[in-house]
């Protein structure tokens, strides 16, 4: 069986691809792998990392607006068209899984044409425009949330079956993810993290919430994953108060520019601090942690502040929106989560009743299925 993962961008649209291909190749079929994305987004780094093929196309984003980008956005759109047939010719899946992003247009579409069976799957509750258009072509839309199942163009096509979370993240253990980190089991830990490509705002607020956190509870661990470009920001800024010396600072406290080991972080942590992206909140809850939210302001159609907003009303985290957002008010959040252990606990059998562990199999099942009724290429 040959099964092509179309997505990328960010790792909310590479993750889910990566799961399901685990699964897929832990499930004793014969099962080859190819997955398909941007010349720039962050697949480049993890898909070859998690031991996949990964080809590219050129591909850019259409603005909302007619511009004088839409000439070369429409090149674009047809050249990776063009580069999607190469690739689907040459390694001739038997189905085709587009798991979010601009790459994943051109690649279902060519699929279609062709007639080869075809799956989107949708993280969010108010789904993105390149999967709104694409459900009125493929055979199954996997959505997460039932909410969603309205905006797709063939309601009778979806089936709402989850975010799919890596077995390693349900698997780790607290002293195996504590000890992959050289953290102490014993001792509280808190992980921070602003998406795949990290959070300026969050960083800023962290860098203000450091010493307030560390005099208030100054057995506290924190792993914080600034994200690339804001990396040396960060330790520059932490360097200066003297809590940061450029390797791993003050024991027990670990700044990371990408955490690739995040089933190993989100074991160790008692508490998490986040934007609320699809995938993050389901490996969240799948954990069942607590967490502190701080919604994407910029999100589509604020679905970052939906995805936050349902698990603060079942009790499983707390919001911050971004302009209440302060060193402060982050570390006085925090301090007083982390003291009240009773909260704490009901908090984090709260945002367990939420996960979905069964997800992954699900998807698995959807994708064999769809491989056994090929069309043909």
């Amino acid at each position: 069986m040959r099964v092509l993962f179309a997505g990328g961008g960010t790792g909310g649209h590479i993750y889910p691809g990566i799961t399901i291909a685990d699964a897929l190749t832990a499930s004793g079929e014969d099962v080859e792998v190819l997955f398909v994305g941007s010349r720039r987004g962050l697949e480049n780094e993890i898909v070859p990392r998690r031991g996949y093929r990964l080809a590219t196309i050129d591909i850019a984003g259409f603005e909302r607006r007619v511009s004088l980008k839409t000439a070369k956005t429409v090149v674009m759109a047809c050249k990776g068209c063009w580069q999607a047939l190469a690739i689907i010719r040459s390694f001739r899946p038997d189905v085709v899984v587009g798991t979010g992003g601009y790459v994943c247009g051109p690649v279902v579409m060519v699929a279609k044409l062709l007639k080869i069976p075809a799956l989107i799957h949708e993280q969010n509750a108010i789904p993105g425009v390149t999967n709104r258009i694409l459900s009125a072509f493929v055979d199954v839309v996997a959505a997460t949330y039932s909410e969603s199942v309205r905006y797709f163009r063939r309601p009778g096509r979806v089936v709402v079956t989850g975010n799919p979370v890596r077995p390693s993240v349900l698997a780790a253990t607290r002293a195996g993810g504590s000890a992959s980190l050289g953290l102490d089991p014993q001792k509280p830990t808190l992980l921070v993290f602003g998406g795949s490509q990290g959070s300026r705002a969050i960083n800023q607020a962290m860098i203000e919430a450091f010493p307030l956190l560390l005099q208030g509870m100054p057995d506290l661990q924190i792993v914080h994953q600034t994200g690339k470009l804001d990396y040396d920001r960060v330790c520059g800024e932490l360097r200066a108060r003297n809590l940061y010396d450029g390797g791993r600072g003050r024991e027990g406290i670990i700044v990371t520019p990408y955490l690739y080991d995040m089933e190993n972080a989100l074991a160790a942590a008692d508490l998490v601090v986040s934007r609320a992206g699809a995938i993050s909140i389901a490996e969240i809850t799948a954990r069942g942690l607590p967490a502190i939210l701080i919604p994407l302001p910029t999100a589509a159609e604020h679905h970052q502040e939906r995805n936050a907003r349902a698990l603060e009303s079942s009790g499983a985290a707390r919001v911050i929106l971004e302009p209440d957002l302060n060193g402060p008010s982050l570390a006085a959040s925090v301090l007083d989560l982390l003291r009240d252990r009773d909260a704490l606990r009901e908090m984090a059998t709260r945002s367990k009743g939420l996960g979905r562990p069964e997800a992954t199999g699900e998807l698995v099942k959807l994708v064999k299925s769809l491989a056994r009724r090929k069309g043909g290429a």
